[in-house]
């Protein structure tokens, strides 16, 4: 099962990687900054399933390592004016960033494996993912409605 899921979570990093890669060629926009945590959320529903539940403390644990994270996904997210348009500066540590957290997150995943039930560490990831995401695109969200905001001269 572990092993079907880091393939899974590999595979899914691969993806994240080539689609941020594409999306930073088009200018950005709110929808495009805020929806992929809004479709991100309906995994939630995994919690539903007592496979996955978490207690408090697996809880904030897992919250607490994915704002961690989002602080690396923040410092390399900033956007430019280009044509009249807002973009997401395209910067090749990005990648790096990205299989770096995904590499991390495989091997802490293989460790844990042996003392968290794989329900329990799935959902735990989740959270990890999610505390991720929604920090990281919330500031850039703020930073693309402040650069919005300034005139263009």
């Amino acid at each position: 099962m572990i092993i079907v899921s880091t393939v899974i979570a590999l595979g899914m990093g691969t993806f994240v990687t080539i689609v941020r890669a594409k999306s930073a060629k088009k200018p950005a926009s709110v929808k495009k900054i805020l929806l992929p945590p809004l479709f991100m959320s309906t995994g939630a529903l995994m919690f539903v399933l007592p496979f996955f539940r978490v207690t408090l403390s697996e809880f904030l644990e897992a919250l607490i390592v994915g704002m961690i994270f989002s602080i690396v996904l923040i410092r390399s997210s900033k956007f430019e004016r280009r044509d009249g348009d807002i973009y997401l500066k395209q910067t090749k540590a990005f990648i790096f960033i990205l299989f770096g957290l995904l590499i991390i997150r495989v091997i802490a995943k293989i460790v844990l494996s042996s003392t968290i039930d794989v329900g329990t560490l799935s959902g735990m990831f989740w959270i990890l993912a999610f505390g991720m995401i929604v920090p990281w695109r919330i500031t850039m969200y703020l930073q693309f409605k402040k650069l919005q905001r300034t005139v263009i001269v």
